[in-house]
């Protein structure tokens, strides 16, 4: 643990843990993605703990969370970000410091990191950000209503052709292959049929 103890390895592990961090946020589920973000929020917070820490450098960087997340989750509007880029920019290059209070990380390492994973945080967010604002291709509930055929037996599973494509179905009945077959709900991408009433069996 004593390698964390030097302030530029530290700096390296912090802004490490805030790009796991980030990745966590703008795609989440993935699993390993956070479970690393926690491992290096813990080697972080035992840097923290034994370096001399600027509390100011270290309060900006937690205020420039707060657009980043406003950005990403709410507004969804990519300026919220800039604020945030500056405070990882300014708060990580001068969070570690000597006792004289100047910055104990290498000034070449922390402007170039700092850059570097701005950058990268920018590029990656303002895509997420494109494509959440993108209307979606197909409206999937367009369909309910729509009359189609029944390619293969459906009951819990099955499929239908309809419009031109086939679609995974299920029934709460059993409906037999070529049936005329109705949307009444979507769940998902799955839709939910029921047989036409006298509906005529095609093969």
């Amino acid at each position: 643990m004593n390698i964390l103890l030097n302030p530029n390895i530290a700096f390296l592990a912090l802004v490490l843990t805030f790009l796991l961090s980030a990745l966590a946020i703008l795609v989440p589920g993935t699993g390993l993605v956070e479970v690393l973000a926690v491992v290096g929020l813990l080697f972080s917070a035992y840097a923290i703990v034994n370096l001399h820490i600027n509390y100011y450098a270290l309060a900006i960087l937690l205020v420039g969370v707060f657009p980043f997340l406003f950005a990403l989750r709410i507004s969804g509007k990519k300026i919220f970000l800039v604020p945030s880029l500056i405070a990882l920019l300014i708060g990580s290059t001068f969070l570690f410091v000597e006792e004289d209070w100047t910055p104990a990380v290498n000034p070449i390492l922390a402007l170039t990191v700092s850059g570097t994973t701005s950058i990268s945080v920018w590029l990656l967010a303002r895509k997420l950000l494109e494509a959440a604002a993108l209307p979606p291709l197909q409206d999937v509930h367009r369909l309910v209503g729509m009359i189609g055929t029944a390619r293969t037996k459906i009951l819990d599973s099955g499929t239908v052709h309809l419009e031109s494509e086939l679609w995974s179905a299920r029934s709460e009945q059993e409906i037999l292959a070529g049936s005329e077959v109705r949307v009444v709900k979507v769940d998902g991408i799955t839709l939910v049929v029921e047989k036409v009433d006298g509906g005529s069996i095609t093969y």
